[in-house]
């Protein structure tokens, strides 16, 4: 670098010897397309740098991530897969730049191929979830995108996905369905386990008394939830042991009341309910409700308008959805 006569010395570098045949080794790698790997050292203004062998590679920002939204930041400190796209040297200005999206999408390349080989109906994955919508979640199973539709998230009603899953979060699914033709995946989330139907078969047989809250009041009755995901009808006829006009006469929505689980029909998926069959014994004998006109028969038994009510209330339910 540097000789001093007088002194007798001379001062050498390791350092740009090291440098020089990093420099020279990066021009061999821009031909062979090899990819290398090292560390992000900064993230500076259109990129970030990466350190290999020495000389400083910069890696532009729609180079260095697989989509545009992920945060450069994220980079620093982490060991980055890569590949050099352009060295050049202009006298002592030298320049390297490389791409770690090349390798990313080469990989989501594979990965997708692989995963198409072995895809099939009730197959389970592990995806990450990386975009929302209305209707549902997006989940990236490792090259390839699945959707869950916001139904699949839950066995209760949501009005968005966010109320389950977050962007970022590792998820369990099975494929639920495959087109062929688009490459479109519908995927399952509900555990199998959680059905809620499933869970009053197992835990709450007819006869069962339980806590039931009041979510809704018709003409011919209120609805009550027994357990989150199932509301049953306390029929008009079944709320009291006297006649009443309407059940808003004797219940509010938000009331917790005690009932009886009289009818469960897992078919139709509806569950009757009744408050009168709590009553003493000497209480319960049947009165006449007042069931309202557009019923077909008024003096049909409790047992046939509950089951009448049932029906339009399930035909209501619908409609509204």
């Amino acid at each position: 670098m540097k000789t001093n006569d007088q002194e007798g010395t001379i001062m050498l570098s390791k350092r740009r010897v090291d440098a020089q045949k990093g420099w020279e080794e990066l021009q061999d790698k821009v031909d062979s397309k090899e990819i290398l790997t090292s560390k992000v050292t900064e993230a500076v203004k259109g990129g970030v740098i990466v350190l290999y062998n020495g000389v400083r590679v910069f890696i532009p920002a729609s180079q260095a991530t697989a989509s545009r939204d992920e945060s450069l930041e994220d980079l620093v400190g982490q060991e980055v897969d890569f590949r050099l796209i352009e060295v050049s040297q202009r006298g002592r200005y030298k320049r390297a730049i490389g791409s770690i999206r090349s390798v990313l999408k080469e990989r989501r390349a594979a990965q997708r191929e692989e995963f198409w080989k072995n895809c099939e109906i009730g197959k389970r994955y592990t995806g990450v979830v990386k975009s929302l919508t209305s209707y549902g979640a997006f989940v990236d199973l490792g090259g390839v995108f699945g959707m869950i539709h916001i139904s699949e998230l839950s066995w209760t009603h949501i009005k968005h996905p966010s109320e389950v899953v977050n962007v970022g979060d590792t998820v369990e699914v099975y494929v639920k369905d495959i087109n062929e033709e688009t490459k479109k995946i519908s995927l399952g989330f509900k555990n199998a386990d959680d059905n809620p139907w499933e869970i009053l078969k197992r835990d709450y047989p007819e006869g069962k008394v339980v806590k039931a809250t009041i979510v809704g009041l018709t003409t011919f009755g209120a609805f009550a939830n027994i357990i989150p995901g199932i509301d049953g009808l306390i029929h008009i006829s079944q709320i009291a042991n006297k006649r009443i006009d309407k059940p808003a006469d004797v219940l509010s929505v938000g009331d917790e009341v005690d009932v009886k689980i009289t009818a469960i029909d897992f078919e139709k998926k509806r569950v009757s309910l009744s408050m009168r069959a709590l009553l003493p014994e000497d209480e319960q004998a049947p009165v006449k409700a007042a069931v309202p006109a557009e019923e077909p028969d008024e003096a049909a038994p409790a047992a046939e308008a509950v089951e009448e009510a049932v029906q339009e209330a399930a035909e209501a339910v619908e409609e509204a959805e």
